[in-house]
């Protein structure tokens, strides 16, 4: 492969820790070839110089990207009770609505948003299949296709995850009325996975996988023709699992097992599985998770919005497990908050303080977070993205080192305060595949698009 662009950082987070002088070097198809730290004046001769410190592009490992639409319009409640359940009603009313037009507005929006955050690639849990009748699409791929074009409109990469959906919960014979766009079979919604990948040929950061909603939308048989086909091809494969303790009551109550011993039991989990936020997960479920290689993938700021609990971090840790961060119903749209609130979350429950570092006996709390959310990346999206290293994608961002927040702090701080300091320090550029992604949006679409989904 021919050479590519050349840079050079007076700091980058490499392999967990700030190295000095760094010579980054990417060939022509955006992935890392050279990795120097401590390069000389000559050595760097050339090279684009970046104006602040260097750290790794980050996976968004879980994205509904149509809930973009609702965020800051779920805050207000009737009388009487307002859980989990009564906020998907209401987010029903978007899914039902949104046209593959509105969506490719709204998804264009918010990957912008991402990429300016930091995001390099984003993984969309994408269940809206059918039109608004529940009638299929000409071309089934039609949905899909307004996200892929967003993802390449706006710079980042995509892992699309066309979702299994089957019926409205454990022993249901189908999907509710109001669920009618997520109807969709093993074969449909590998087909859309296929569909995708081929366009990844000639557009190489688009990629596909699969996913399966959860135990109580899949039934056993389909859940694992899925996965089989998924594992033959060499997909990744996400599912929601024990979100909500209604979830794993009513898991108990039709299978007499929890979700996740229900999954180890029946299911030959392996490293390209990852499991959506596994809030209700117990410890000895962990343990056992973390037997498998199987990821787990969090997402804090839509798991406190929907009151879905605390994940079990310090057993996740202690046991070695891998996970990543995602914005799921996209509340937040900053992976630096995610990461604060994941530990914020932990001393909350725990009363006390600095627990991820603790877990996972390192001294830095911001370390072990960002490292957690790059290493789970790979897994997540099915793409080379573990960081500032030789062979993998050349996704990075620039801090912006004059941040109010990074004010006075010493460098080997910069991290715990990026993290752990607000406001949040901004990015002043991001990378894709080594080329800077101009995070190129449309307010005005968005605004419309918005206008003509809840004028009614």
């Amino acid at each position: 492969m021919a050479d590519g662009p050349r840079f050079f950082a007076e700091r980058a987070w490499v392999q967990g820790a700030w190295a000095r002088d760094v010579l980054l070097a990417a060939d022509d198809q955006g992935t890392w070839t050279q990795v120097r730290p401590d390069c000389s004046a000559a050595e760097r001769a050339g090279a684009q110089v970046l104006a602040g410190p260097v750290l790794p592009g980050i996976v968004n490992a879980h994205s509904h990207a149509f809930q973009r639409a609702i965020a800051g319009l779920t805050e207000r409640s009737a009388a009487g009770h307002d859980d989990f359940w009564s906020w998907r009603d209401r987010m029903y009313a978007a899914a039902l609505r949104i046209s593959p037009r509105q969506l490719e507005a709204v998804a264009t929006f918010l990957y912008a948003e991402l990429l300016r955050a930091g995001y390099t690639q984003v993984c969309e849990f994408h269940y809206l299949h059918n039109d608004a009748d529940g009638k299929a699409y000409a071309d089934p791929t039609e949905m899909s296709l307004a996200l892929v074009r967003a993802a390449q409109h706006a710079g980042i990469g995509l892992t699309l995850l066309p979702t299994l959906y089957m019926r409205s919960g454990f022993g249901a014979a189908g999907l509710r009325p109001d669920q009618r766009r997520f109807a969709s079979t093993p074969e449909s919604v590998l087909r859309i996975a296929e569909s995708v990948r081929k366009i990844g040929a000639d557009s190489p950061r688009i990629t596909a996988g699969v996913a399966l909603h959860s135990l109580r939308a899949v039934d056993e048989g389909a859940l694992r023709e899925t996965a089989q086909a998924a594992r033959a091809a060499g997909l990744p494969v996400h599912i929601h699992i024990a979100e909500q303790q209604q979830e794993v009551d009513d898991c108990v109550g039709h299978h007499g097992r929890r979700p996740v011993e229900w999954l180890l039991e029946h299911v030959d989990l392996d490293a390209s599985w990852n499991l959506v936020h596994a809030t209700q997960a117990s410890a000895t479920e962990l343990r056992a998770l973390q037997g498998t290689g199987a990821s787990i993938v969090l997402c804090p700021s839509t798991e406190a919005n929907l009151g879905d609990g605390v994940f079990d971090l310090p057993s996740w840790l202690e046991a070695g497990g891998r996970w990543s961060v995602g914005s799921d119903s996209h509340v937040c749209r900053s992976w630096t908050e995610e990461l604060r609130l994941l530990e914020y979350s932990q001393r909350f429950v725990l009363r006390q303080r600095n627990v991820a570092a603790r877990s996972a006996q390192r001294e830095s709390t911001a370390a072990v977070l960002l490292d957690g959310a790059i290493h789970g990346g790979t897994a997540a999206s099915g793409v080379a993205l573990e960081g500032i290293a030789v062979g993998q994608r050349a996704d990075f961002a620039v801090l912006d080192a004059g941040a109010s927040s990074l004010a006075g702090i010493p460098e080997s701080h910069r991290l715990d305060a990026l993290l752990f300091s607000s406001p949040d320090a901004g990015l002043q550029r991001t990378f894709v595949a080594g080329r800077e992604a101009a995070a190129r949006c449309d307010p005005a679409s968005f605004t419309a698009a918005m206008r003509q989904l809840w004028q009614a």
